[in-house]
C-alpha cells in the first residue's frame, strides 16, 4: 500500500513540474537593441501619432491588428514540404532582396520563417527557424551584414491560407522579410 502511495505521489509530482513548465519560446536572433537617442526618439511621438503613421510590421503584429501583413519592397521565398534548402528561384529571389537592401543601406530585415499546419508545434518551430536562418545565411554570403538581419520562427501559427490542400500549404511554407525601418542617428 505505501509503494502505491509513493508511486502516486511521485506522479503528481512530475505532473505538476510539467504543467508548471509551459514550452519554450520560439527560436529567435535579434539585432543589438537601439541607441539611447533612437529610442528617446521614439518616446518623443505621442502614442497616438505612432499608431496611425506605423503599419503592422511583423506578421504577429498585423495578426494583433486583424490586418494582413503589409506587402514591402523584399520579396518572399518558398520552401518544399519538410525542407529548408534554397531552390533555384529563391536564390534568384534573395539575390534581389540583397540588391535591396544594398541600395538601402540603413534598412534592416527581419526574417519570418513559416510552415504549413503538418507535424507538431514544436517540429514547425525549429523548421521555420532553419528556413529563415537558410535565407539569413545565404544574404550574408551576398553581401549584406549580420547585424542587419535577425530572425524570428512563427512555425504553423501565422498561416496566410488556411485551406487543408497542397496548393494552400506551399504558400504557407514560406519566409517573409520584413523591412525595419532605419535607426534615428
Amino acid at each position: 500500500m505505501s509503494n502505491q502511495w509513493n508511486v502516486t505521489l511521485y506522479g503528481l509530482m512530475i505532473l505538476a513540474l510539467v504543467s508548471l513548465t509551459g514550452c519554450p519560446p520560439p527560436a529567435t536572433t535579434k539585432p543589438e537593441a537601439p541607441s539611447a537617442p533612437a529610442q528617446a526618439t521614439a518616446k518623443q511621438k505621442p502614442p497616438q501619432a505612432a499608431a496611425k503613421s506605423k503599419a503592422p510590421a511583423s506578421s504577429l503584429e498585423a495578426r494583433r491588428e486583424g490586418k494582413a501583413p503589409a506587402a514591402g519592397p523584399l520579396k518572399d521565398i518558398y520552401f518544399d514540404f519538410d525542407r529548408y534548402d534554397l531552390k533555384p528561384d529563391a536564390r534568384a529571389t534573395l539575390k534581389a532582396n540583397a540588391d535591396w537592401l544594398k541600395a538601402n543601406p540603413s534598412a534592416r530585415a527581419e526574417i519570418e520563417g513559416h510552415c504549413d499546419e503538418r507535424g507538431t508545434n514544436e517540429y514547425n518551430l525549429a523548421l521555420g527557424a532553419k528556413r529563415a536562418q537558410a535565407a539569413r545565411d545565404y544574404l550574408i554570403t551576398l553581401g549584406i551584414a549580420k547585424g542587419r538581419l535577425s530572425t524570428e520562427s512563427y512555425g504553423e501559427e501565422l498561416p496566410v491560407c488556411k485551406e487543408q490542400n497542397e496548393g494552400c500549404w506551399q504558400k504557407n511554407r514560406r519566409d517573409r522579410f520584413v523591412v525595419i525601418p532605419a535607426r534615428s542617428t
